[in-house]
């Protein structure tokens, strides 16, 4: 039985996959910053364990009770949407922090073993907002383009030990958490600065007009993630979700 890690499993992109793993007959270790049994389906091939990828103890602490894995599931993020004017370095920081810093410090944590068995997949979750510019996600686009480059260059050196390096770019999905929480972010730092009301205005309007079928949904990075780690065959960047697909091309 294989096994997959997957960070930031409480909702949305990670708790979907670790569902998609555990109907699939996989072990799943999910893990988050604060643990919650109820959220998943009862299981033995399942363990739920804390974890804050920020921290580096608690990141070791979880890589050693989780065991073996065959599988590691880069999820765990922060939003963050404004104008770079109304964005505070604090902000910055924290994104970076999560987004970037923590996934190549969860990366280093697991590599040992996977060049050790000369197998293993890591899957880093980005964003579509890397393969197009758009307004008022400068931050937050940085914070996952970093990630891309970051995985490009570890594939290279990680080929020769057989470890696979896979990206998956989901697009926007507003019906998970995931921009509530954004949002609430925002609006504990100023909201967006007055001076830039029509942009905001242009960006919402723009999101409101795409349709059922032109966004992303949970189950399509789950699917998207599934592959990435059991088709070797697949390509390095593979997208998540209706509007992804459109702007990978």
């Amino acid at each position: 039985m294989k096994t997959v890690l997957i960070t930031g499993a409480s909702s949305g992109f990670g708790l979907e996959t670790a569902k998609f793993f555990l109907e699939k007959g996989w072990r799943v270790v999910a893990t988050m910053r604060n643990p919650r049994a109820d959220i998943l389906p009862p299981s033995e091939n399942l363990g739920i364990l804390a974890l804050d990828v920020t921290d580096a103890v608690s990141i070791r602490n979880a890589v050693e009770a989780a065991g073996p894995i065959d599988v590691l599931v880069n999820n765990a993020g922060i939003g963050w949407l404004n104008a770079v004017e109304g964005t505070p370095m604090e902000v910055v920081r924290d994104i970076f922090e999560t987004n970037t810093l923590g996934t190549i410090a969860m990366t280093q944590a697991v590599l040992p073993q996977f060049r050790e068995r000369r197998q293993g997949v890591v899957i880093n979750v980005t964003s579509s907002v890397t393969l197009m510019p758009l307004p008022l996600l400068s931050v937050y686009t940085a914070s996952k383009a970093a990630v891309n480059a970051f995985t490009d260059v570890a594939a290279l050196e990680l080929e020769p030990f057989n470890v696979r390096m896979k990206i998956v770019l989901p697009g926007r999905a507003p019906a998970t958490s995931f921009g509530d929480n954004a949002r609430s972010r925002i609006q504990e730092h100023g909201g967006f600065p007055e001076a830039y009301a029509s942009v905001v205005k242009s960006v919402f309007a723009a999101w409101e007009q795409q349709g059922e079928a032109d966004i992303t949904h949970a189950a399509d990075v789950a699917q998207a993630i599934w592959r990435a780690a059991t088709d070797p065959s697949s390509p390095m960047r593979i997208p998540a979700g209706a509007d992804a697909v459109a702007l990978a091309g």
